[in-house]
Order: structure tokens, then C-alpha cells, then sequence
């Protein structure tokens, strides 16, 4: 017989990027008999290692990790793309009687696997074309700016450098004559319960800014660049959806000798607060019913985690 996976039976462990979350779900998933589903926009393309901050094979050894390593580099992906795989891994996942801790940091995919994204007109190749030739001039700020003025609301929650999301909402607009973020009807807080637990990890901005300061450091040490010119010799153009995570753009103009490696190093830490600033605001303000964690700048992840599963059964009144 079968077992029909639920939200309900999902944990989510949610936060900023560097905030510690693999270390934190691996403890749950140890403690649990479970494995771990990510929930990451980036992760999900291969060969594409230490600037994804994908779980190493250390930890995917004491913990198995799904849904990395699904598309090639130059492959676009949606979050209802993303949604399906997730369900289906889910789905694999409850017929073994695993249970399941999903864990990342991107909302929009989050959003998708609850069920959240709302009907939007189908992709048009022409318009595509278009924002793609733009892109390949050099004009992302232009789309960028085109989509301030038709969607401001979208143009806030964006990063300038998302191409795949603006031209999306710049889409849109052209297709039916309204912004995306008006038609976007589940914007409200989607109460929690009764359909999974979430646990939002956070420390204190300075501390969570250092992190993101010396993660950026281990990785252009543990050699980030030497990923992105194997990436570029290998064929994957600049340009390609993979490039659009943060850091890999800003190395391989380096690369390029466009820019010098220090001013490359400082845009991909500012980029990278800028965007763990986004994802709190996120998951605050979406979801009703969050754990709201905050892990301790002394505090190992098996601490955490049992700290944190002593809150939910707290919380389930257990």
C-alpha cells in the first residue's frame, strides 16, 4: 500500500544564506531517522559546488540530501519545475517511511512546494528573445529599470542582477497589462498549521554579516575561481541561468580581467547581505505560525537541534 505524503508531516528549516542551516537540518535529520530535501534555487544545478554552498560529501554521507545536481547549468527552471521534483521526491520518500526535513533558503520554491503560486500566463518565446538579446548587450539594469517603473513592487523584492525574475515580471506585465505583484493574490500570511512546521534560524545582523564575510573568504580560498574557469572551459556561457548566482558572475568578469579580484570579493559579500536581508523579510512575512530561532555564536548544530526540537514539542503541546 502506498503512503500518501502530506505537508503536515514536513519540517521545514528555513534562514538566511550562512546562517548555518545544513549543520542544523543534518542534527534533525540524525535525530529523526530522516532525510533532507533542499530547497535551494542554486543547488539544484551541477557542477556548480563552493559558491552554492552545496552540503559536502561528508555530510551527504551522514545525512542523504536530495534535490541537488537535478539541471544543467544553462537550463531555466521554475519554481512549479522545482515544485514537481520536490513531490515527487516527498512521494519516493513516504513509501520508504522516511520521514522527511526539507531545508534551504528560497522562498519562492518553499512558496511552490506549499502549494502558494498562483495561475500566470504561459512563457512567450518572443518576448524571451527579446529580454534575452538585452541581456546579451549588457542591459540587465535597463530591464531592471523598465520593471521599476511598470511593477514596482516586484522591482523591490528583486535583485537587479535576477534576469530570469525580472524578465518574468516584465512578462507578465506585457501579456495581460498588469503587474505581476497585483495579481499575486496569496501575498497574505499562510498559516502553518495544519499543513507543516517551519523553523526559521537567525542570529544577530553583525554576526550573521561576519559569517557571510568569512564564508565568502573560505570559498574564494577553497578555490572559487578555479571553479568558474572550469565551468567557463567547459563550455557553460557566462551568461547562462547557473551565472545568475551570486558570485559566479562577479568571478568570471574577473576572469575576464574586467574587474580585479577584490572588487569581485566585496559586491559578492554585499550582494549576499543584501539577499540574506530579503530571505528574513520573507519567510516574517509570508508564513504565520514560524519558530523563530536564534542560534548562539557558541552553540554547535546538535545543541541547536535539540534546543529546537524541545521548542516544537513544546509548541505541539507534547
Amino acid at each position: 500500500m502506498k503512503t500518501t505524503p502530506t505537508t503536515d508531516s514536513l519540517l521545514f528549516v528555513v534562514g538566511p544564506t550562512a546562517v548555518g542551516k545544513t549543520g542544523v537540518a543534518i542534527e534533525l535529520a540524525l535525530g529523526r531517522g530522516a532525510e533532507i530535501l533542499s530547497v535551494d534555487a542554486r543547488q539544484i544545478y551541477r557542477r556548480l559546488f563552493l559558491g552554492t554552498a552545496k552540503p559536502t560529501p561528508e555530510e551527504c554521507t551522514r545525512v542523504p540530501h536530495h534535490l541537488i545536481d537535478l539541471f544543467d547549468p544553462t537550463e531555466r527552471v521554475t519554481a512549479v519545475q522545482f515544485a514537481e521534483q520536490f513531490r515527487r521526491a516527498q512521494r519516493d520518500l513516504a513509501e520508504r517511511g522516511v520521514p522527511v526535513i526539507a531545508a534551504g533558503g528560497s522562498g519562492l520554491y518553499v512558496d511552490a512546494c506549499l502549494g502558494r503560486l498562483d495561475r500566470m500566463p504561459p512563457r512567450n518565446p518572443r518576448i524571451r528573445a527579446r529580454h534575452e538579446a538585452a541581456r546579451e548587450r549588457g542591459e540587465i539594469e535597463t530591464l531592471y529599470h523598465d520593471l521599476q517603473l511598470v511593477d514596482p513592487a516586484s522591482a523591490e523584492r528583486l535583485s537587479p542582477n535576477d534576469f530570469q525574475r525580472i524578465s518574468r515580471a516584465l512578462e507578465v506585465f506585457e501579456l495581460t497589462g498588469r503587474p505581476m505583484s497585483a495579481q499575486q493574490t496569496r501575498t497574505g500570511p499562510l498559516e502553518l498549521a495544519g499543513k507543516a512546521m517551519m523553523v526559521l534560524l537567525l542570529r544577530p545582523r553583525a554576526e550573521l554579516n561576519e559569517r557571510i564575510e568569512a564564508r565568502a573568504d573560505e570559498m574564494l580560498a577553497g578555490g572559487l575561481l578555479s571553479e568558474v574557469q572550469t565551468l567557463l572551459d567547459e563550455g557553460v556561457p557566462a551568461d547562462c541561468p547557473a551565472f545568475e548566482s551570486i558570485g559566479y558572475g562577479e568571478f568570471a568578469q574577473v576572469l575576464r580581467g574586467e574587474i580585479e579580484v577584490q572588487t569581485a570579493r566585496e559586491t559578492f559579500i554585499q550582494r549576499t547581505r543584501r539577499y540574506a536581508k530579503r530571505q528574513v523579510t520573507w519567510f516574517r512575512n509570508r508564513y504565520r505560525g514560524v519558530c523563530e530561532v536564534e542560534l548562539g555564536a557558541t552553540e554547535t548544530p546538535k545543541q541547536a537541534a535539540a534546543r529546537i526540537e524541545r521548542l516544537l514539542a513544546g509548541r505541539s503541546g507534547a
